[in-house]
Parts: C-alpha cells; sequence; structure tokens
C-alpha cells in the first residue's frame, strides 16, 4: 500500500510536469472582439517583476506550511506523552516509524500532493478554457486593419488563429486566465495551514491567540490575489475561481484523507452481542440433587405452569 501511494504521487509530479513546462496539451485559441477594453488593458511586463512573482509564492506556499506543521507536531510529541504510545508498521514486520515521524510524514505527503493537485487543476482549467487575460491585446497586436475591423466599439469577433502578430510565447501565456493559478496554490496553502491550526493547536489562556494567528495566514493569500488584478494580469473572476479551487481541495484532502489531522484509534477486539453484555462465569461441576418435581408426572407438571389452572381445578 504504502508503495502504492509513492506511484499515485509520481505520477500526480509528471502530470503537472507536462502541464507546466511542456506543449503536451495546447491551450484553448479562444476569439475575441475588437477593441474590446476588457482585454486592452496595458501589459504589466513578465512575471517575474511582479509584487508578488511566482518564486516568492511558491516559497511561501511551501515554506509556511512546512514550518507551521513541524513546529506544531514537535510541540504535540513532546507535550502529550500519549502521542509516543503508538507505534505504525510501514513494511512487514521490519520497519517501525514511530508517531512523531508517522504524522509528520502523513501530513506533510498528503500537503505535497494536493499541491501538485492544485497546479493540474488551475493548469488544465486554463488549457481547456482559454480565457484572455485583461493584457491580451497588448500582447496580441491584432491588427484590425487586415481583420476588417472597424472603429471602437468594435462588433466583429475574431476567431483567426494567426490574428495576433506578437511574441507568440507571451499571447500563448496571455491566455491562461482562468483560473488564477497563482491564487488557487495560495488558496490551498492557508486552507490546508488554517484547517491543521485550528484542528491540533491547543492554545490556553487567549481565546485570540488562534484565530488572531489563522487571519495572518489567511492575509497573504488575499494580497495575492489583489495583486494579480491590480496588475492587469487576472480578473476578479480568475482570482476568484482560483481560491474556490485550492480551498476546495484542501478541504477534501483535511476532512477525507487525513481525518481531521486526528490519530488513527487502536482497533479494538470485536466482540458479539451475547459475549459483551453477559458476565464470564467459570464453569464448575455441581452435585447432583433428587428434587421432587422429577417425581411429578407429565400431566402435573402442565397443569402447575397452566396460567390458567385454578379454573381447570
Amino acid at each position: 500500500m504504502f508503495y502504492f501511494q509513492l506511484v499515485i504521487m509520481a505520477g500526480t509530479v509528471v502530470l503537472a510536469y507536462h502541464f507546466e513546462y511542456t506543449n503536451t496539451f495546447p491551450v484553448h485559441l479562444q476569439g475575441f472582439f475588437c477593441y474590446d477594453s476588457a482585454y486592452a488593458k496595458p501589459y504589466p511586463g513578465p512575471e517575474d517583476t511582479s509584487r508578488a512573482p511566482p518564486v516568492l509564492v511558491y516559497s511561501l506556499v511551501t515554506a509556511v506550511p512546512t514550518v507551521t506543521i513541524l513546529v506544531g507536531e514537535l510541540a504535540a510529541f513532546f507535550l502529550q506523552p500519549e502521542r509516543r504510545e503508538e507505534k505504525t508498521i510501514i513494511s512487514g514486520e521490519c520497519c517501525y516509524f514511530n508517531p512523531l515521524l508517522r504524522r509528520i510524514i502523513r501530513f506533510l505527503g498528503i500537503y505535497s500532493f494536493g499541491l501538485f493537485t492544485t497546479t493540474i487543476f488551475a493548469n488544465a482549467g486554463q488549457v481547456v478554457t482559454g480565457n484572455q487575460t485583461p493584457h491580451f491585446l497588448s500582447v496580441c497586436r491584432p491588427n484590425y486593419t487586415a481583420l476588417g475591423c472597424q472603429a471602437p466599439p468594435g462588433t466583429i469577433y475574431v476567431t483567426d488563429k494567426a490574428a495576433c502578430t506578437g511574441n507568440p510565447a507571451l499571447v500563448t501565456a496571455a491566455r491562461k486566465a482562468f483560473p488564477s493559478k497563482d491564487a488557487a496554490l495560495s488558496a490551498y496553502a492557508v486552507a490546508y495551514t488554517v484547517m491543521y491550526v485550528t484542528l491540533v493547536f491547543r492554545l490556553k489562556g487567549s481565546r485570540l491567540a488562534k484565530p488572531s494567528l489563522c487571519l495572518a495566514l489567511l492575509c497573504p493569500a488575499f494580497l495575492v490575489g489583489v495583486v494579480r488584478v491590480a496588475e492587469y494580469r487576472n480578473h476578479w473572476s480568475d482570482v476568484l475561481a482560483g481560491f474556490l479551487t485550492g480551498g476546495a481541495i484542501a478541504a477534501f484532502l483535511v476532512t477525507c484523507v487525513v481525518n481531521n489531522f486526528q490519530s488513527s484509534p487502536p482497533t479494538a477486539k470485536k466482540t458479539t452481542p451475547t459475549e459483551s453484555s453477559l458476565p464470564s462465569v467459570p464453569v464448575m461441576g455441581l452435585p447432583c440433587v433428587d428434587s421432587s418435581l422429577e417425581k411429578l408426572s407429565v400431566a402435573q407438571f402442565c397443569l402447575l405452569n397452566n396460567p390458567y389452572r385454578m379454573a381447570v381445578l
């Protein structure tokens, strides 16, 4: 079972790589209206020049949950002695993981799987829809005269694949707006971390410490979405779709896969209702005693046990 999970994880990583760095899945070429103001915003520059560059976003979504889970598990392991009583067999009778290592591998492994899954969902949505970014026309640079477009507002819907004369790489990137991948990854990271903090952390003495920590973790994801919209890299609908995608994946993994970060209870021996309800009585030999009932005839015995014997008598 452990090796089967490794195969699934490897397949997820390979699929995410093909979506991100290869042309295995071509982007859908969606048309546009001439002089459409929704896609005529100025080009904000490469992604690396953004106030929330991909390097910073990817570093935060990797480092913040990892550090939070490590700190939480180390604190719980040393402060709660019952955590040390569990033992997990990984492979046969040879490999035993202590509770601390088991939980860290479990939570971080599921988080990594969800991170690549979120990337796949976001890239798949971008490839299938082909929705344009707000600065699409600035990098597309269509020749309106050759396309027969009139002065704005243009009413001609352009579907020609050769309509764009700009840099093909920038045009392809400008067709990947829905949903916002940075927003999806940020939402997934903070949702997973916030649910971990809410369900695992036990802070005594203050009722506002845990909510304040959760709100502080939510702020970076919200700021990423605001920056994406302010720099004309995504529409609000793209950012909201990314938030819903990442949050839904995190909620599903926490609820259905890691069972709200709870340890699996020890399995008890199944007993039948009869065995569980009746006390155990030692079997012992009893002496034989002559009873007067044995001397009664069958008719007298039935008469004594008849509820209507008074009437019969």
